[in-house]
């Protein structure tokens, strides 16, 4: 389905050094899951700023950034982000960062907002924060597998707390939601 049929309008601002591909997240209402290819900086926001505001009005206010395709995220392009989450909290909504690149990821960390962003490695748990805030479609938040933020190594939390991970050695602390932070 294109982007117009879902958001109309939604493609006529488009930007060649940020492609935005959308489509509904099945079973969430006001779910939208933007897949995001190119970067983001001080000279492109703005339209990434309007682009992302129509699907908002358009009454999207669960929305999935999938940032796989995303090499680059300025401090302008994190402020995007902030913006966004701060719009979506006032609306009942929220945002989830899917796939977040360890560029992208340490831009995040280095400006402390990795700690205020739901930051998720699999599609389903990010799908699922919506349909039930957190928990897994078991109902079952822990073990939780997810990618270390900082070498990607696949790692697996049976509880919440603090840990190291085995790969990098990086302190990470995962809250009561299965959402990793650095620790």
């Amino acid at each position: 389905m294109a982007n117009d049929a879902i958001i109309p309008g939604f493609d006529s601002e488009k930007d060649d050094s940020l492609k935005i591909d959308i489509k509904r997240i099945a079973g969430v209402e006001g779910g939208l899951i933007l897949v995001l290819t190119g970067y983001i900086d001080t000279y492109n926001s703005n339209n990434f700023q309007k682009r992302v505001q129509k699907a908002i009005d358009n009454q999207f206010n669960r929305l999935i950034f999938d940032c796989s395709g995303l090499n680059y995220v300025s401090s302008t392009g994190i402020g995007s982000f902030t913006a966004f989450l701060k719009t979506l909290k006032l609306a009942g909504g929220d945002l989830v960062l899917l796939n977040v690149q360890t560029k992208v990821y340490e831009v995040l960390q280095l400006l402390g907002f990795s700690q205020f962003f739901n930051i998720r490695d699999d599609i389903e748990d990010a799908e699922n924060y919506f349909r039930g805030k957190g928990q897994t479609s078991s109902g079952v938040v822990f073990p939780h597998n997810f990618k270390c933020p900082i070498c990607s190594k696949k790692l697996k939390a049976v509880k919440s707390g603090r840990f190291r991970c085995s790969g990098c050695k990086t302190i990470l602390a995962v809250d009561d939601s299965a959402n990793v932070f650095l620790g």
